[in-house]
C-alpha cells in the first residue's frame, strides 16, 4: 500500500509565495536604487587634480557641492567647466576664485590652490608639468623673498633707516597659474595655426597647377579647419579684450590681495573691539564714580526747589542716561572711521600688463590666420578665373561648331536637291558626264567653305569670338 500523502494547507503555500514575491521586489528596488546612485555619482562626482601652493599634486574625487563650498563659486560657473556641455572660451573673476575655460584647459584658481578638471587628457599633461614647475619656482621665490626681508630687518634693527635694498618682485599665486593657462592656450592655438599654414600652402599651390577633384577636396578640408581655428582664436582674443577694457573684472582677480585685506580687516576689527571694550569699561567706571555724587546733589536741589513738579522725573531720566548716549555716539564714530580706512582701490596695472602680453600673442595668431584666409580666397578667385576662361573657350568652340553645322546644312540641301527624281540635262548621260558632276560637287563645297569663313569673320568682328 502507498503511504498517505502529507496534506498541505492552501493558506500556508500562498503565504510562502507572497513572501518570495516581496523579497524579489525588494531586491529589484535595491538594485534600482544602487544603479541610480551609480548614475548620480557618474554625473556629479568628478576627478579633480589639486595643485597646492608648493606644487604638490593629488587626485581627489569631489562633487559639485563640495567644489562650490571649497571655492565659493555658484553652480552656473561650474557649469562652464562641464565637459558634456559646449561653452566658448571664458575667463571669469569671482570673489574667491578664477574660472578658466580655455581650449583644453578647464580649471579653477584660488589664492592657494589650482583645481584642474581634465588632468588625464594627454594634451593636458604638458600643461600640468609646466604648472607644477612654475608653482614650485614661485614657492622657492617666496622663501627667498622672506629670507631677504629677514636679513634686511637685521641690517636695520632700529627700523628708522632704510638700507636701500628691495626684495625680488614675486607674482601672486593666482597670476602665476593664470599665466600658465594663458600661455598653454595661446601656444596650442599658435601651433595649430602654424601646422595648418604649413599644410595649406602646398595644397593651394598644387591646386593652382592642376585643378582636380582630389586637390579641391584637400583645399575644402583645409578651409573648414581654418574657419574653425579662426573662430576659437577670435573668442580667446575677445575674452582678453573684454578683461582689458573692464578694470573691475581685473580687480576681481586679485585673490591674494583680497584675502590679505580680509585677514587684516578681521584682525583690525577684533583688536578694535578689544580696545573698545576696555575703553568702555574705563569710561563706565569713571562715569559711575563721578555721576552719582553730582546727580544726588542736583536731585536734592531739584527736589527741594521743584517738589511736586511733574517735570522732575524727566530731568532725572535725562541726567541718568547721559553717559550711555556718549558711549553709543563714540562707538558709532569709531566704527565708521574704521570702515572708511579699510576700503581702498586695487591697482590693476600688473594684471593688465600680463593680459596685454598674451593679447598681443593671440592677436598675432589671428593676423596669421587672416593672412592665410586671404591667400585661400585669392587662390579661389584665381581658380574661378581659370574655370571661367576654360568655360569661355568651350563656348567659343560651341559657336564655331554650330556655325559649321549651319553651313554644312546648306551643302546637304544641295545634295538633297540632286537626290530628287527630276528630269534635267545634268542627269542625261548623252549631254553631261564626270566633268559636270565634279564642277557641281566642287562648287557646292567651295560655297560652303566660303559661307563658313564669312560667318566666322562676322563673329570676330562682333567680338563673339577671339
Amino acid at each position: 500500500m502507498r503511504p498517505p500523502r502529507a496534506q498541505t494547507k492552501p493558506g500556508t503555500a500562498t503565504s510562502e509565495e507572497d513572501s518570495t514575491a516581496e523579497m524579489a521586489r525588494a531586491a529589484a528596488a535595491a538594485a534600482a536604487s544602487a544603479a541610480s546612485g551609480l548614475r548620480k555619482k557618474g554625473v556629479w562626482v568628478r576627478t579633480w587634480l589639486l595643485l597646492d601652493s608648493t606644487g604638490q599634486a593629488q587626485l581627489i574625487e569631489a562633487g559639485k557641492h563640495i567644489i562650490m563650498r571649497r571655492t565659493g563659486l555658484p553652480a552656473r560657473d561650474l557649469r562652464i567647466l562641464d565637459p558634456l556641455l559646449s561653452y566658448p572660451s571664458t575667463v571669469l573673476g569671482r570673489e574667491k576664485a578664477i574660472v578658466i575655460n580655455l581650449e583644453h584647459i578647464k580649471s579653477i584658481i584660488t589664492a592657494q590652490e589650482v583645481l584642474l578638471l581634465n588632468s588625464r587628457d594627454p594634451s593636458v599633461s604638458p600643461f600640468v608639468e609646466e604648472l607644477q614647475r612654475r608653482i614650485s619656482h614661485l614657492h622657492h621665490a617666496r622663501k627667498a623673498s622672506q629670507e631677504f626681508d629677514g636679513d634686511h630687518q637685521l641690517m636695520s634693527p632700529g627700523g628708522g633707516e632704510d638700507c636701500g635694498g628691495e626684495g625680488p618682485r614675486v607674482l601672486p599665486f593666482e597670476f602665476v597659474a593664470l599665466e600658465a593657462c594663458l600661455e598653454a592656450a595661446c601656444s596650442s592655438l599658435d601651433t595649430e595655426a602654424r601646422t595648418l599654414e604649413q599644410e595649406a600652402h602646398p595644397a593651394l599651390d598644387k591646386l593652382t597647377s592642376k585643378i582636380s577633384t582630389l586637390n579641391l577636396e584637400r583645399v575644402r578640408q583645409i578651409k573648414s579647419r581654418l574657419v574653425a581655428i579662426t573662430g576659437r582664436v577670435q573668442k580667446v582674443r575677445d575674452e582678453l579684450e573684454h578683461l582689458l577694457d573692464d578694470d573691475e573684472d581685473m580687480a576681481e582677480m586679485y585673490l591674494t590681495e583680497k584675502m590679505q585685506q580680509h585677514l587684516d580687516q578681521s584682525s583690525s576689527i577684533s583688536s578694535f573691539n578689544g580696545r573698545e571694550d576696555m575703553d568702555d569699561g574705563m569710561l563706565q567706571a569713571e562715569m559711575d564714580d563721578r555721576l552719582p555724587t553730582e546727580t544726588s546733589s542736583e536731585m536734592n536741589d531739584f527736589s527741594n526747589t521743584y517738589e511736586g513738579d511733574p517735570e522732575n522725573s524727566v530731568i532725572q531720566e535725562h541726567l541718568l542716561g547721559m553717559h550711555n548716549v556718549v558711549g553709543r555716539d563714540s562707538h558709532g564714530t569709531r566704527t565708521s572711521t574704521t570702515h572708511s580706512a579699510i576700503s581702498k582701490h586695487l591697482d590693476v596695472e600688473e594684471l593688465e600688463m600680463l593680459l596685454e602680453a598674451y593679447f598681443v600673442q593671440i592677436d598675432g595668431t589671428l593676423n596669421k590666420l587672416s593672412t592665410l584666409r586671404e591667400y585661400v580666397d585669392d587662390t579661389e578667385d584665381y581658380i574661378n578665373i581659370m574655370l571661367d576662361d576654360k568655360q569661355n573657350h568651350l563656348l567659343q568652340m560651341g559657336v564655331m561648331l554650330t556655325t559649321a553645322t549651319l553651313v554644312m546644312s546648306a551643302y546637304v540641301v544641295v545634295c538633297g536637291i540632286f537626290g530628287m527624281n527630276v528630269t534635267i540635262e545634268l542627269f542625261d548621260k548623252d549631254k553631261s558626264g564626270m566633268r559636270e558632276f565634279l564642277w557641281t560637287v566642287g562648287g557646292s563645297a567651295t560655297g560652303t567653305v566660303f559661307l563658313y569663313v564669312i560667318a566666322i569673320a562676322w563673329c570676330k568682328h562682333k567680338r563673339l569670338l577671339e
